[in-house]
């Protein structure tokens, strides 16, 4: 069982906070205190980024948070600056 509950205040936050759990341990621990803590405040543009890094592969997820590649697109690219720049501040 998992030591995260799922918040409840809205349908649209919970599947987001479902899609958020990987499965990976290395993804969960990045994605899911992203989305509880910073998610909700982030501008449009953002969450929709956020959505849309939701949609690649683990395995593509896994090498640009551990730093091995860089996504392609500048918008996941900027997604996944800003979810290390939690963890790694400069």
């Amino acid at each position: 069982m998992s030591e995260h509950a799922a918040p409840s205040d809205n349908s649209e936050f919970n599947r987001l906070w479902w899609h958020s759990r990987r499965g990976m341990l290395e993804l969960d621990v990045l994605l899911i205190p992203f989305v509880e803590q910073v998610y909700r405040d982030l501008p449009a543009e953002d969450k929709a980024r956020y959505q849309k890094l939701l949609t690649c592969e683990d395995t593509d997820m896994f090498e640009w948070f551990m730093q091995r590649s860089r996504p392609e697109d500048p918008d996941l690219q900027r997604m996944v600056d800003m979810i290390l720049n939690r963890v790694q501040p400069d």
